[in-house]
């Protein structure tokens, strides 16, 4: 079985980026088209939103260093595509339970922050 690997970034307004990615299982052989037709009906402009939110790692710039102005507090998703690689979701969620997950999220609305605010306080931990 194909599982599915969402990509991701971090871009801040200098266009610097740093890339993530997470492998979902399929076992309702979703294909990308679907998958990304959902996602990018919930997330913001299509493709805005904050991975706090959905439970998939932060992979911003300034993980261990200081937040600039430059610095936002959304990622940016770039595309999913089959993979026959394992699955490796902390949460151990298909790819059905992410997408109901990100729906969620969104009909409760993206949760904006100030990551100057986050990258000063020390108890803040970058990873889930």
């Amino acid at each position: 079985m194909k599982n599915i690997e969402f990509s991701y970034l971090y871009r801040d307004a200098g266009n610097y980026k740093k890339w993530g990615k997470v492998i979902f299982s399929n076992p309702d052989r979703l294909g990308p088209t679907e998958v990304n037709k959902a996602l990018q009906g919930a997330f913001l402009d299509g493709d805005l939103f904050v991975a706090q939110q959905v439970r998939i790692p932060e992979v911003f710039l300034f993980a261990d260093g200081d937040a600039t102005s430059d610095d936002h507090c959304f990622h940016e998703f770039d595309t999913t595509t089959l993979t026959t690689q394992a699955a490796d979701d902390t949460y151990s969620r298909s790819i059905k339970e992410f997408i109901a997950e990100v729906e969620q999220q969104a009909n409760r609305g993206w949760a904006e922050f100030d990551p100057r605010e986050r990258s000063r306080n020390t108890s803040w931990n970058t990873h889930l």
